[in-house]
């Protein structure tokens, strides 16, 4: 699954669109790589968000196309 899409599927970051800003913006990594919007995601990998002074840690434990909204915090696991 694509990054932007598994950060917007995850409800990590709400648009899609926004998610590709910052791939493009270099502000998105997945297991110490910078990475870009179509680069793959997969289960077990390490994503690291920067956000303004601080960032977020997330490891992949499910990847769902479509994910209801209730189901959307089982895809990830904060570290």
């Amino acid at each position: 699954m694509r990054i932007d899409k598994f950060l917007k599927n995850a409800r990590i970051i709400k648009r899609r669109t926004v998610g590709k800003e910052a791939c493009d913006g270099g502000r998105i990594s997945i297991n110490g790589k910078v990475v870009k919007a179509g680069d793959k995601v997969s289960l077990g990998d390490i994503i690291t968000i920067r956000y303004g002074d601080g960032e977020q840690k997330v490891e992949v434990l499910e990847l769902l196309e479509h994910a209801p909204k209730d189901r959307a915090t089982d895809m990830y696991r904060e570290i």
